[in-house]
């Protein structure tokens, strides 16, 4: 494991963390990238980086969308959380949406170092002090199922999903993405199958599960 890309917009933040990943993780070569498209289409090259490191909150995502569609993008390249969202719904819901391990953004050093050996050998990386939220509630029951179903979602779908939430229409979604408004009523039709929908109002209101609003905690 010797490249990393590390996605984030606030530069100042990326050249701590790429200093820290030298020097204490063993990468050497670091990549960045400011916003989840941008990521996505680097990661389409080849070769692609060893590890990727990720901030949920970014310009063009609001929640665990943005790591679903990486992770779809990423294949086997393991994805590792640094958010300051380290709420334990925030952590339980990367988890299941497939990221290799959660770090608190402002965490030491050592920290990042005991992630990414976790990440070298295969493993899962939690912070300390992580309690998974009990099973059994309503709520988390209901956040796990829209990620799960969001999973199913090709990139080209999760795209069309987000679009969708942002208002457009069909037709203004088919100029956005260069293809025929007939394709996008065949992905509109396959995400509500995927996500046992109905209609696009229901599909948007899964999507909204895995909001950062929805995923926090109703007391602050």
């Amino acid at each position: 494991m010797h490249s990393a890309l590390i996605v984030d917009d606030h530069p100042l933040f990326c050249d701590a963390l790429s200093m820290t990943l030298k020097s204490v993780a063993g990468i050497e070569e670091i990549e960045t990238a400011d916003r989840l498209e941008t990521a996505i289409h680097r990661i389409d090259l080849n070769p692609a980086p060893d590890a990727i490191v990720l901030d949920l909150n970014l310009p063009d995502v609001n929640g665990i969308d943005g790591l679903i569609r990486l992770r779809q993008a990423a294949g086997e390249v393991p994805v590792l959380v640094v958010s300051s969202l380290a709420d334990n719904r925030v952590i339980g819901a990367c988890l299941a949406a497939g990221a290799a391990g959660f770090v608190p953004k402002h965490s030491r050093r050592e920290v990042f170092r005991a992630a990414f050996d976790a990440l070298r050998e295969g493993k899962r990386f939690l912070p300390e002090g992580y309690e998974p939220v009990p099973e059994g509630k309503a709520k988390g029951t209901a956040k796990e199922e829209a990620i799960g179903r969001l999973s199913l979602l090709t990139r080209q779908q999760a795209k069309i999903l987000q679009l969708i939430c942002e208002g457009l229409l069909n037709k203004q979604i088919a100029y956005e993405l260069s293809i025929a408004e007939t394709t996008v009523k065949a992905h509109v039709t396959a995400i509500m199958r995927k996500l046992g929908v109905q209609s696009r109002t229901q599909a948007v209101l899964i999507a909204r599960e895995t909001n950062f609003s929805s995923l926090m905690p109703e007391d602050g």
